[in-house]
């Protein structure tokens, strides 16, 4: 019998899930004597509870007196768990870094609009679900503006409250363009009044 991955290598195990032939590089042994290819390997780990595979799989195989190569799941194992340690070390530490090359977004209405919404979230997110007084709050740490870029924040309209939170807006929309109004609840949309810039 051939290997189902490798018709040209030999098969010396068989999956205890779905009965797929296996060679010695193909082969995952999860305990003693229970043999798994790759994908069933994959979801005894997700259904198991409790310690790791690598711990049992290094336990087995010092019980067996032998030391079997790492396979691709097992470096799949451990990119995964390097990733989910990263993932958690950003949350908890780090923050998303706020959006780059401000200034040129800055001279595009509604593009500058949903960015400062975006500071305004990430704002609300590190500091206790709590919005700032006002939008130059925010710089630099949630909106990367210089001082002299300040100017820019006076294209929108915030409006901080105790119930909705806040709502932000363009302050002079284009004469008949429906005007974005964005808040924790989402987007809105009003009128522009006639006669705006």
């Amino acid at each position: 019998m051939q290997c189902k991955n490798h018709p040209d290598r030999t098969a010396v195990h068989i999956c205890s899930s779905c009965n797929a032939p296996l060679c010695d590089d193909c082969v995952e042994e999860i305990r003693p004597g229970e043999y798994f290819c790759f994908q069933c390997a994959m979801l005894q780990s997700v259904s198991q509870v409790g310690s790791s595979l690598a711990d049992k799989k290094d336990k087995a195989s010092k019980e067996n007196g032998k030391k079997k190569k790492w396979g691709p799941f097992h470096y799949f194992m451990t990119v995964a768990s390097v990733l989910i340690a990263v993932m958690w070390v950003v949350i908890i530490f780090g923050g998303e870094p706020p959006p780059q090359q401000t200034t040129e977004f800055a001279k595009k209405g509604r593009v500058f609009l949903f960015m400062v919404d975006g500071a305004l979230k990430r704002y609300a997110h590190y500091e206790g679900n709590r919005y700032p007084e006002q939008l130059a709050d925010l710089v630099p740490k949630y909106l990367p503006l210089k001082e002299s870029e300040l100017i820019y924040l006076k294209r929108l309209s915030y409006e901080k409250g105790v119930k909705k939170g806040y709502r932000l807006f363009l302050a002079n929309p284009r004469e008949g363009e429906m005007n974005p109004v964005l808040s924790p609840r989402g987007i809105e949309y009003m009128p522009s009044p006639s006669g705006g810039a």
